[in-house]
């Protein structure tokens, strides 16, 4: 019977995908992305995946059921409200389906949308009181990330989690089949919270980097940019740049997204300069989240790496 067991397994595999919505999410650009890797990637073996800012997790899913070489990952990121629903999800999958059973089936029971409002706040309210249960804080989070305003994530300066109400009819809270198959997936994944440069910690002989950090603001004005009370600034960008020359000095093959700030008037080259060194592509990406809805469309990002294409 091991062979109806691997079928499962496989199926189960195949459904894989980001458990929450992030903004930034890479979904739209795996062809991209994947176009882009190293040409010699799938003939190396036992191959370690680092991502030190992991987001929603779309490459990190993508590159585990693509790439069979990649025997051991590791993801990183500052928000450890994120980090505990990786957590959560691999390690406490079927509480975490009970306990978001739940709290669908009494959202549901709501009828008014004032009402629906003022629940959404009660929730937001305790989500911000931090409990100290994962299953608790998880559920509180995956509540806020389906009903909260375009599944957003952004805090106060205070850390305090303050996206608006979403007013959709009839998320989906629970999508246990999803849990399910990200939590076999990430059996393989070290979990990790706090700084970027953590990470080189887990380098092993052959190790793959991809960066997906906070993007830098195309103007002063840009909204939904605060996922971390701390702020990734020009300083921070600088700092992960001298991280990818320790990369390069050890000859560790990296890939990097962010922002294109010369896509407007192509002024500014903050990218340009700062990776001088490296391969900097250019891709297209769709911005889906904002504010204004005149001010979704296309728009390219930066793709740096320290190897050929």
């Amino acid at each position: 019977m091991w062979w109806i067991n691997c079928r499962l397994f496989d199926e189960c595999m195949t459904k894989a995908k980001p458990f929450i919505k992030w903004v930034g999410g890479k979904s739209q650009l795996i062809t991209q992305l994947e176009a882009l890797l190293p040409a010699d990637f799938s003939s190396k073996d036992d191959v370690t995946y680092i991502e030190p800012f992991v987001g929603g997790g779309a490459m990190l899913f993508y590159m585990l059921q693509t790439h069979t070489n990649i025997t051991r990952a590791v993801i990183n990121d500052i928000n450890r409200d994120l980090t505990t629903c990786y957590q959560v999800v691999r390690d406490q999958p079927n509480e975490l389906i009970r306990s978001l059973t739940a709290i669908q089936e009494d959202y549901y029971g709501v009828q008014d949308e004032e009402a629906k409002r003022d629940y959404y706040l009660r929730v937001r309210d305790r989500f911000n009181a931090k409990p100290e249960d994962p299953i608790e804080n998880t559920t509180l989070f995956f509540f806020l990330n389906r009903t909260c305003f375009n599944g957003l994530y952004r805090v106060n300066k205070s850390g305090k989690f303050n996206v608006p109400f979403g007013r959709y009819k009839k998320p989906l809270i629970c999508d246990a089949d999803t849990i399910r198959a990200d939590s076999q997936l990430l059996q393989r994944v070290t979990i990790l919270t706090g700084d970027f440069e953590r990470t080189f910690e887990h380098v092993s002989a052959n190790t793959f980097f991809y960066f997906d950090p906070p993007y830098r603001p195309l103007s002063d004005t840009s909204s939904f940019k605060d996922y971390a009370k701390e702020s990734f600034n020009d300083e921070a960008q600088i700092r992960l740049k001298l991280f990818c020359d320790r990369l390069q000095e050890t000859r560790i093959p990296f890939m990097l997204s962010n922002s294109d700030g010369s896509g407007d008037n192509g002024q500014e080259r903050f990218f340009d300069e700062l990776y001088k060194d490296y391969n900097i592509s250019r891709v297209w990406a769709a911005r889906s989240i904002n504010s204004n809805g005149a001010k979704r469309g296309k728009l390219t990002e930066i793709l740096v790496r320290n190897y050929a294409a």
